[in-house]
């Protein structure tokens, strides 16, 4: 079983995935840059828990 991602990232993450989503890919560290450029979040660890969030919702395709 997976592990419970909080409120704030999966709100954030779904609502960048819908304004730019040729920015994300499946790639984990890609999308890590590419948040790290649109400097949304400032906190390391909400950044690479988006990332890895936005990486399985492309993955997924449920966006």
């Amino acid at each position: 079983m997976g592990r419970i991602k909080i409120r704030v990232v999966k709100g954030n993450a779904k609502e960048l995935i819908s304004i730019c989503p040729d920015k994300f890919s499946k790639d984990f560290e890609a999308n890590k840059t590419a948040l790290k450029e649109m400097d949304v979040v400032e906190s390391r660890h909400i950044r690479n828990k988006m990332a890895g969030y936005i990486s399985g919702l492309v993955k997924r395709k449920a966006f």
